[in-house]
C-alpha cells in the first residue's frame, strides 16, 4: 500500500442537456446522469447510486483484506447496498445505508469467525466510516 494521504482525482464534464461523462486518469469513462426521483431518465449511474454502490464495493474489498488476515476460508460474497436520502432540517441527505451480506464458506468454517470478519468489514470499511449516514449490517451465512 502507498504511503498516506492518497488523492483521488475525477474529472466530470457536460453540456447544457444530456450525460455527465465522468473520467478518472486510467479509467474508461462513465456515463451518468440524474436519477429518475429527480427526473433524470432512471437508466444511468447517477451521484446517489454511485455513492451506494462505494458502500457495497469498500464493504467487499475490506472484508477481503480482514479474511486473508484472518486466514478464514470463503468462497464467494454477494452484498447488497441500500442508501436512504431523506431531508432533515431542510437539508437532503443520506440518513443510511444498510449492508444485507451473503457469505459461503466451505462446510466446517467457524461461523462465528466468519460472522465476525463481516462485522469487521463493516466497521473499518473506510467509505462508511466517512459518511454521515448511519450503517446496519445484515448477515447470512451459507455453506458452500
Amino acid at each position: 500500500m502507498h504511503e498516506y494521504p492518497h488523492l483521488y482525482t475525477v474529472t466530470a464534464a457536460s453540456a447544457v442537456e444530456g450525460d455527465i461523462m465522468v473520467e478518472g486518469a486510467g479509467l474508461p469513462a462513465l456515463a451518468t446522469a440524474a436519477p429518475a426521483e429527480f427526473d433524470g431518465p432512471g437508466d444511468r449511474w447517477s451521484p446517489e447510486t454511485l455513492l451506494v454502490a462505494s458502500v457495497a464495493n469498500c464493504f467487499i474489498l475490506t472484508f477481503r483484506a480482514i479474511a486473508r488476515a484472518s486466514k478464514l476460508p470463503w468462497a464467494s460474497l454477494a452484498c447488497t447496498a441500500s442508501g436512504t436520502l431523506d431531508r432533515v432540517e431542510r437539508v437532503t441527505q443520506f440518513t443510511a445505508f444498510t449492508v444485507r451480506a451473503t457469505l459461503y464458506v466451505p462446510p466446517g468454517t467457524d461461523e462465528a469467525k466468519a460472522r465476525q470478519s463481516l462485522e469487521r468489514a463493516e466497521h473499518l470499511c473506510l467509505i462508511t466510516r466517512s459518511l454521515k449516514g448511519t450503517v446496519s449490517l445484515e448477515t447470512d451465512i451459507r455453506s458452500s
